[in-house]
């Protein structure tokens, strides 16, 4: 009989990293730097807490550069990349540099944000916690559903996509 299966929730801890940028350059080479948690945690942070600033985008880089650089094409064009089309968080550093280093190419002077407004690196730490509930099949899943908090959803549907070999969610695999 297989193993029952073990419902989990999670935080995410929020790191500061120090680093800030004002423009499309000091973005693109603190990203070419900065920990793979960071890049987590600008596209995949805002799933866990309720956000009502930024509804329109899907991450944290295209949102700045829409409100703080005033580049709608940019904004437009990090807000289409889609993490869950890449294979890693390093894949999508590399797809995030490729529109960065692009915009670039066409701007003599890129545009800088006021000094109010800087990009301001974030890391995150996911911390699990076991919820001590198990189901042995699948259709158990549809009494211990409804009491799941925001985090167990962010953990078994959203997080498990990376975690996955094949991309789906905990429940799938």
């Amino acid at each position: 009989m297989p193993e029952p299966f073990a419902i989990k929730d999670c935080a995410l801890i929020a790191i500061a990293t120090g680093r800030n940028a004002r423009n499309l350059r000091e973005l693109a080479g603190h990203l070419s730097e900065v920990h793979v948690g960071s890049i987590y945690h600008h596209f995949w942070g805002g799933r866990l807490h309720t956000q009502f600033d930024e509804p329109e985008f899907q991450n944290d880089f295209a949102g700045w550069a829409r409100h703080a650089l005033h580049d709608e094409a940019l904004s437009e064009r990090l807000g289409m990349l889609d993490p869950t089309r890449f294979r890693d968080l390093e894949a999508l550093r590399l797809a995030l540099l490729d529109v960065l280093d692009e915009s670039l190419s066409f701007s003599e002077n890129p545009p800088w944000a006021q000094a109010d407004q800087p990009f301001s690196f974030v890391r995150s730490q996911l911390v699990i916690f076991d919820t001590q509930h198990r189901i042995e099949e699948p259709r158990g899943l549809k009494e211990v559903a409804p009491a799941f908090s925001v985090g167990t959803v962010f953990y078994h549907f959203i997080d498990a996509r990376r975690r996955q070999p094949e991309g789906s969610d905990d429940f799938r695999a």
